[in-house]
């Protein structure tokens, strides 16, 4: 496992306008989502979260265009966006220091069974620090979280690869790890990957405001400004925002939880 200081840098491409394919088959549209499609990485002390293995970059893609295949994985570009917007939005309230243990833990042993209402609290609270992979397959689960601790304030980033049970999806490098870096540095991170996003989407929809209409699918230019000036405002919403989370109702709904013996300490 690697446990280290250091910067964390996000990178993507977004497909050729010409080659972005509209939503629906009887009815095909562009739309701001849509037109994000493309590829996205994650870079933690040097290590690419989502770069798959050579083997996988041969099981799942072909050479068409006599270049070298995409390694990273590639789906909307707004959903990592979108993802990291959250986790700036719920999972930057400082964690108490004797919950650090558990926010640190990508696969709690919680005791499902016959749960109460009270574990809602603590279960809310653990699911906001996750990146939402879901949508991508076999994806790693990555978990975010700050602390205070005297004068340091920082947030640390943890990943952990699940295996394919068909043996086609594997991720290069550590299979588990965890990066330390300062608040500040992780949010002029995502700043960095807001402003990059927002302006290679200006740049597209200008194209698409002044190129013909494409034939059959239906493209509205108007709302997609409209839609690009409202997402140009979610950043700053995200940091404004104040979970208020009511740790004692944590700590309550963590007893019930855990197994014994793991319990969050009062």
């Amino acid at each position: 496992m690697i446990h280290a200081e250091s910067a964390i840098r996000f990178r993507f491409g977004l497909t050729p306008l010409d080659e972005v394919r509209p939503w629906g088959a009887g009815h095909p549209v562009l739309h701001w989502f849509g037109l994000t499609d493309g590829w996205y990485c994650i870079d933690l002390d040097g290590h690419e979260v989502l770069r798959y293995t050579e083997r996988t970059v041969r099981e799942l893609r072909s050479d068409t265009d006599g270049g070298q295949p995409c390694p990273y994985v590639d789906y909307y570009v707004v959903r990592l966006w979108e993802d990291m917007i959250e986790l700036v939005s719920e999972a930057m309230e400082p964690v108490p220091p004797d919950l650090v243990d558990i926010a640190a833990d990508i696969s709690p042993d919680w005791a499902w069974q016959d749960a109460p209402d009270e574990a809602d609290a603590a279960l809310a609270w653990h699911s906001a620090g996750f990146l939402r992979t879901g949508h991508l397959r076999i994806a790693p689960r990555v978990r975010c979280w700050r602390t205070i601790i005297s004068e340091a304030d920082t947030v640390a980033l943890a990943w952990e690869h699940q295996a394919d049970p068909a043996g086609v999806i594997e991720f290069a490098g550590p299979q588990t790890g965890r990066v330390t870096m300062p608040t500040s540095e992780f949010l002029a991170a995502v700043t960095d990957l807001d402003r990059m996003l927002l302006a290679a989407m200006d740049q597209r929809i200008s194209e698409l405001e002044e190129s013909a209409p494409v034939p059959g699918v239906e493209l509205d230019v108007t709302e997609l400004r409209r839609e690009h000036r409202d997402r140009a405002t979610w950043l700053q919403r995200a940091r404004n925002h104040e979970p208020g989370t009511d740790w004692e109702a944590v700590r309550t709904g963590l007893r019930t939880l855990l197994a014994p013996g793991v319990a969050a300490q009062d």
